[in-house]
C-alpha cells in the first residue's frame, strides 16, 4: 500500500506543479477559445490542462517502475506500456483538438486507433464471467471489438460530463478510488498478481485528478480540455479492461463447498467486474445515452453540442455551480462505493439500507436548490463568503438567498425570478434598489490576460433546437 500511495503522491505533485506553467503556455498560444452558447463559464479560460496530466501519468509509471514491490507489473506483463502508448496517442489528438477544434468523426477514429494500439500490445479482454457458465474465453476478434467499444464509450462518457469546473476530474477520481479498493482487494487478499496493473493504473489516475483539481475547481483557472478528459477516460477504461478481461476469476476459488445459497453469495465478486466498469461511469454513461437520444429526437447529429446535459439541468432548476458539482460527486460516490461495498459483504442487509438511505438524502438535496445553509456569527470567519450573513447599508433591500434564480458563477438563469437584475436585487428604478457594485477588472482569475472580459451570448434552454 505504501508504494501505491507514493506513486499517487508523485503523480499528483507533478501534475499540480506543471499545471501552472501549462496554463501560461496555453495563454501564450491562444488556446483559450471564445465563449460558446453551451458554455457555463463567463470568460475565456485556457485549456490544455491535459498536458500536465499526461506528464503526471508518465511520472507515476516511471516511479512505479523503480519501486521493488511494483516493478513486477512491468516485468510480468506489457499492459503498462500498452496503456502509455494508447494514452500518448489519445493525448496528442486531444491537444490538437484543444487548439484547432478537430472534427468529431476524426476524434472518434483516433479513439478507435488508440484502443487498437492497446489491443495490439496485449491490453485486451481475454475472457468474461457469464452467470451460469463461469469464465467464457473470447476469440481474438471478439476481444478486440469488446475492448475498443469499452474504451470509446468510457472516453466519450467522461468527455460529455466535462461541463462544469472540477466535475470530470472529481467524478473520475471518485470512480478510480472505488476501483482501486476493489482491485487492491483482489490483488492483496487473494494473491492474484494479474490484478496489480489495474491497481497501479487506478492509483495513478487518482493522482492525476487530485493534482489537477486545485487548479480546476470553481472558478477554474484552467480547463483540462479534450486532451485531459479523453486521457483520463482512456486510463479508466484501461484499468477496467485489465481487471475485467485479464484476471481469471476462477482463481478466487469461491465455488468450493457450502450450500447453494452460500455458493451464490460467494460467487457475487466474480460477476461484479461485469458491472463495476459500468457503475463507475454510470452518471457519465447516462448523460451520454440521454444526449444521443435527445439530439437524434431533435433531428440533430449525435455529436452536436447543446446545453441539455445533466449538469446544465441542475443549474437550470436553481442549483449553484458548486452545489451542482457536489451533487454529481455524491451520486457517483454512492453508486461506485455502494457496488464495491456490496461485492465485499453481499449477505449484509445493512449495506443495502445505507445505500437506500443515502439515495433518499440525495433526492432531497436534488429537489432543494434554494436552500443555502448559513453559518452562525461566531463561525463567519471560518467559512467561504457565500455561507456568511451579508450586511447591507440602512435603507437598501436585503439580498435574496444565493441560488434564487441564479445560474453558474452568479449568472441569472433565463425565466427565473433573478433575471430582472443580474446582481440579484430589485429591478432598476424601484424603491430599495441596491447600490451598484464596483466593476470587476478583467483578469480576476487570470483567464482574460489577452483582452477584456467576454460576456456569454444568449443561451437557449436545454433540449431546444438551434
Amino acid at each position: 500500500m505504501r508504494d501505491y500511495l507514493l506513486t499517487l503522491c508523485v503523480t499528483a505533485a507533478v501534475t499540480y506543479l506543471l499545471t501552472g506553467p501549462v496554463r501560461k503556455f496555453a495563454i501564450a498560444t491562444a488556446a483559450m477559445p471564445e465563449i460558446r452558447a453551451r458554455d457555463v463559464h463567463r470568460e475565456p479560460t485556457p485549456r490544455l490542462g491535459g498536458i500536465a496530466m499526461f506528464f503526471g501519468l508518465c511520472a507515476g509509471l516511471l516511479v512505479a517502475d523503480h519501486l521493488q514491490n511494483l516493478n513486477s507489473v512491468f516485468e510480468l506483463s506489457n499492459e503498462s506500456r500498452a496503456l502509455l502508448s494508447g494514452a500518448a496517442l489519445i493525448w496528442i489528438i486531444g491537444v490538437l483538438d484543444d487548439k484547432f477544434e478537430i472534427d468529431a468523426l476524426i476524434k472518434l477514429g483516433g479513439q478507435m486507433i488508440a484502443a487498437g494500439v492497446m489491443v495490439m500490445q496485449g491490453l485486451t479482454i481475454l475472457w468474461i464471467p457469464v452467470p451460469g457458465a463461469g469464465m467464457v474465453s473470447l476469440t481474438d476478434w471478439q476481444g478486440t471489438l469488446l475492448t475498443v467499444a469499452l474504451v470509446v464509450v468510457t472516453i466519450n462518457a467522461v468527455n460529455f460530463v466535462d461541463g462544469l469546473d472540477g466535475l470530470a476530474a472529481g467524478m473520475v477520481c471518485i470512480a478510480a478510488a472505488a476501483f482501486f479498493l476493489y482491485a487492491y482487494r483482489i490483488w492483496y487478499s487473494y494473491g492474484i498478481e494479474a490484478a496489480a496493473p489495474a491497481t497501479l493504473f487506478t492509483a495513478i489516475l487518482m493522482g492525476m485528478c487530485l493534482g489537477f483539481l486545485p487548479h480546476n475547481m470553481h472558478p477554474a483557472r484552467i480547463f483540462m480540455g479534450d486532451s485531459g478528459s479523453m486521457l483520463i477516460g482512456l486510463v479508466l477504461a484501461g484499468a477496467a479492461i485489465s481487471l475485467t478481461g485479464q484476471v481469471d476469476m476462477d482463481a478466487l476459488r469461491l465455488f468450493e463447498g457450502g450450500s447453494d445459497r452460500d455458493v451464490t453469495h460467494a460467487a457475487l465478486p466474480v460477476f461484479i467486474p461485469l458491472l463495476l466498469p459500468l457503475t463507475i461511469i454510470a452518471i457519465p454513461l447516462a448523460d451520454l445515452v440521454l444526449a444521443i437520444v435527445r439530439r437524434t429526437w431533435n433531428g440533430q447529429s449525435p455529436f452536436a453540442a447543446d446545453r441539455g446535459h445533466l449538469h446544465h439541468r441542475l443549474l437550470e432548476i436553481g442549483h449553484s455551480h458548486s452545489r451542482a458539482v457536489l451533487i454529481m460527486y455524491f451520486w457517483s460516490a454512492l453508486i461506485a462505493f455502494g457496488v464495491v461495498g456490496y461485492s465485499v459483504h453481499s449477505a449484509s442487509l445493512w449495506i443495502v439500507m445505507v445505500v437506500v438511505g443515502l439515495s433518499a438524502v440525495g433526492l432531497v438535496l436534488l429537489l432543494m436548490p434554494r436552500f443555502t445553509p448559513r453559518a452562525p456569527r461566531w463561525a463567519q470567519s471560518f467559512v467561504p463568503p457565500r455561507y456568511r450573513r451579508r450586511k447591507f447599508p440602512a435603507g437598501t433591500a436585503t439580498s435574496p438567498e444565493p441560488g434564487d434564480g441564479s445560474g453558474a458563477s452568479g449568472a441569472p438563469v433565463e425565466g427565473s425570478a433573478g433575471a430582472a437584475d443580474a446582481e440579484g436585487g430589485t429591478a432598476p428604478g424601484e424603491a430599495g434598489e441596491r447600490p451598484e457594485r464596483p466593476p470587476v477588472p478583467a483578469g480576476v482569475n487570470g483567464a482574460t490576460a489577452l483582452g477584456a472580459r467576454s460576456r456569454a451570448p444568449h443561451r437557449r434552454k436545454a433540449g431546444t433546437r438551434g
